[in-house]
């Protein structure tokens, strides 16, 4: 709709229309960036020339070092704040660098030295206070140019943010590939913490609702054999052989019990007879594996034989496979195992039926785990471990 009734003469006519503002979204998100660079760079230059200053000042004191730590740890929450920001800004993908280690009760010293030498908190002072000159510039030339110079702004911005892109992976990423690891081993050791609370639990329930149980009934029942005795003989025999049974049974649950914490065929005679054990209990033909002229640490051999149990209950439960298989074998300093069966396929990691769990273990013992299972199979599992000699 238009405002003007005059007929514009065929010049004008013929003129193209003016040219608007059509920036995609990352280009907008880009100038967005260069904005904020302004506020943020402030924020952190007055932040870290306070800590410094205060710092400074107060290093001949008992609080002075106190007080700088605290100050690096609060320039590691701008340093994250800037890597927010540059991941929803700018789509730059950039690791959170490994924490400084949570003070324990006693160990005050040992947390003050491990903060006052982070090498993420200096670097993220250096970052905010080299940022201020900066900051002023893209705020300007970013204001200025959505007013003056916007046809070819998105280039500016793309220059610029490519310069805060150089910046923000030299100085706020992790420093290499061991601090990303040390982050990755402290994801891990979560991992193995819960994994081993939750086998501890899983003990205590079937100590408790099965073996612990039958010994009660057992106690009791026998108690009653004791008082028939004398008066019903025949009564008290029938109870002892009903509480023979029950022994039975909860030397069987026991076994069964310690067999899922470490089964003795496995400290024993190893991986070749202990997964042997488990597929003679599969309920599909499997055949088994396993070329090995050693054996790994006990604790990779635990891990191998209950990956492979759990994969064949899997097999048993999920699969509807007619047969399967086991290898297992040593490829340098590494421990390998292969799974496969013939079945239906489908299988997925978050499908729930524990393989998701069994890739958290291994992850968590720098293993791999790999998952092939296409719809209508077959599916085959390859799991590696650490091989770590005995």
């Amino acid at each position: 709709m238009t405002a003007c009734t005059d007929v514009p003469d065929s010049a004008d006519h013929d003129r193209p229309p003016p040219v608007r503002l059509a920036f995609d979204s990352r280009t907008w998100k880009e100038i967005a960036h260069l904005l904020a660079n302004l506020p943020m760079s402030i924020l952190g230059f007055v932040y870290v020339a306070a800590m410094i200053y205060t710092g400074a000042l107060l290093s001949v004191t008992v609080i002075g070092l106190p007080l700088l730590a605290a100050g690096l740890l609060g320039s590691r929450q701008l340093g994250k704040a800037e890597r927010w920001r540059a991941r929803r800004l700018l789509g730059l993908r950039i690791d959170e660098p490994s924490p400084i280690p949570a003070r324990r009760q006693g160990d005050f010293f040992t947390w003050l030295w491990a903060s006052l030498k982070d090498p993420v908190g200096w670097r993220t002072v250096l970052y905010d206070f080299i940022r201020l000159p900066w900051g002023v510039l893209t705020f300007t030339v970013a204001l200025t140019g959505l007013f003056v110079a916007w046809p070819v702004l998105p280039y500016i911005a793309r220059g610029m943010t490519n310069a805060d892109r150089a910046m923000v992976r030299g100085l706020l990423s992790p420093s290499d590939e061991l601090e990303r690891r040390i982050a990755e081993l402290e994801s891990d050791r979560g991992v193995v913490v819960d994994t081993a609370a939750a086998d501890l639990r899983r003990i205590e329930r079937d100590l408790h609702d099965g073996a612990q149980a039958r010994l009660v009934a057992l106690a009791m029942g026998l108690g009653l054999a004791k008082e028939k005795l004398l008066e019903d003989p025949d009564a008290a025999a029938a109870m002892v052989d009903e509480a023979h049974g029950e022994v039975k049974l909860a030397l069987q649950e026991l076994r069964d019990l310690a067999r899922g914490i470490h089964p003795a065929v496995l400290t024993d005679r190893g991986l070749d007879a202990a997964l042997s054990s488990i597929a003679a209990r599969c309920t599909v033909p499997v055949k088994v594996s396993v070329d090995l002229v050693a054996r790994p640490a006990q604790a990779i051999e635990g891990i191998a034989y209950f990956t492979v149990s759990e994969l064949l209950q899997n097999v048993s439960k999920h699969a509807r496979a007619t047969g399967a298989s086991v290898d297992v074998w040593r490829a340098d300093e590494r421990l390998l195992i292969q799974v496969r069966d013939d079945g239906r396929g489908g299988a997925r990691l978050d499908g729930g039926t524990g393989v998701a769990g069994l890739a958290e273990r291994l992850g968590a013992v720098d293993g791999l785990f790999v998952l092939d299972s296409p719809a209508g199979g077959p599916t085959t599992v390859t799991a590696e471990l650490p091989w770590r000699d005995r």
